[in-house]
């Protein structure tokens, strides 16, 4: 069960040459967390292990990137994008994300890796507006329709950056200067 926590107005930050690892398997309960990832959520690893990915999740993160995200993920596609974690304490940390597929040799999902570091500022300033307008957009919407209207809303941010998919705008985003 996800702990039931109050967020605060705390930011946590990674270093720049710091790198969250976490597995999962297929239904996104965590088996291995770095001690990074640990050190910053706030959490031990018997507290993380076999508990679901999400017990991060923040309240400000709106669903319709949850769902795109999974909509990726579930079509065999890495996923690369910028989130909002939640601490232990109520604290927060942004993260740039790249979860991929993990497969076994017979092409079987065996679950998820995901390596997050420190995002720029530059990408958050422009994302942070965003993600606000998508919980505006969720909260004006049914519980069940509120996913599908926030991403809708994304798509057409993507669409009107000029950028041909998701994926090109968040690298673009992350790595504002090219490689």
């Amino acid at each position: 069960m996800k702990p039931n926590i109050t967020p605060n107005n705390t930011e946590k930050k990674l270093g720049d040459e710091d790198f969250i690892v976490s597995k999962t398997d297929s239904s996104g309960r965590i088996t291995y967390a770095n001690r990074i990832f640990m050190d910053i959520a706030g959490y031990p690893e018997h507290e993380l292990l076999g508990i679901q990915h999400n017990i991060i999740r923040h309240p400000d993160m709106p669903r319709g990137v949850f769902r795109f995200m999974w909509n990726t993920l579930k079509a065999g596609d890495e996923f690369f994008g910028f989130a909002k974690n939640l601490c232990a304490d109520g604290a927060y940390y942004w993260v740039f994300a790249n979860i991929t597929p993990d497969f076994d040799n017979d092409g079987k999902l065996q679950g998820y890796y995901s390596v997050r570091r420190n995002p720029p500022r530059s990408a958050l300033n422009i994302l942070i507006p965003v993600y606000q307008e998508m919980l505006a957009i969720e909260k004006r919407s049914s519980a069940k329709e509120a996913p599908d209207k926030s991403l809708e809303y994304l798509l057409d941010v993507v669409q009107q950056s000029g950028s041909s998919n998701y994926n090109n705008l968040v690298l673009s985003l992350y790595k504002p200067n090219g490689v």
